[in-house]
């Protein structure tokens, strides 16, 4: 049975999911309505239980977890339980400046994407990295 915290913490991602979708959700009648129309199980999602959802008081079963992670185009493990190998701390460590990271479809499609950038963006996401690890020059 999941603690308070764990439901908590999936609130939290589900409002963090729903923030990033392309379409307007004003909360939990949102919610359950445009749920129900992607979710092809046999109970539908009233707006009481999407409201459950979203305080903190329970978590979804298996199926409608995996609708919500399609639907939200996000991992179902990290909507679930939150970024994996981080032993609950709810955000995993940052490397070091210098430390390397292991290439992964991922990484390689990040890459890819940050490549595509025009050289202004780029160094605006290279300045923001900088922020979050520190500046190697200074270390």
């Amino acid at each position: 049975m999941p603690t308070p915290n764990e439901k908590a913490a999936f609130a939290k991602r589900l409002k963090f999911a729903m923030k990033r979708a392309p379409e307007k959700l004003r909360g939990s009648t949102d919610l359950a309505n445009r749920f129900n129309l992607r979710h092809h199980g046999e109970h539908p999602v009233s707006p009481q239980t999407a409201h459950k959802w979203l305080s903190g008081r329970t978590i979804p079963t298996q199926d409608k977890l995996e609708t919500l992670a399609k639907w939200f185009d996000v991992d179902i493990h990290w909507l679930h339980y939150g970024p994996p190998g981080n032993a609950g701390a709810g955000v995993p460590r940052p490397r070091k400046p210098d430390g390397k990271y292991p290439v992964s479809e991922e990484t390689l499609e990040l890459a890819s994407k940050i490549e595509s950038l025009s050289a202004h963006h780029r160094y605006l996401v290279q300045e923001l990295v900088a922020q979050f690890y520190g500046d190697a020059e200074k270390n």
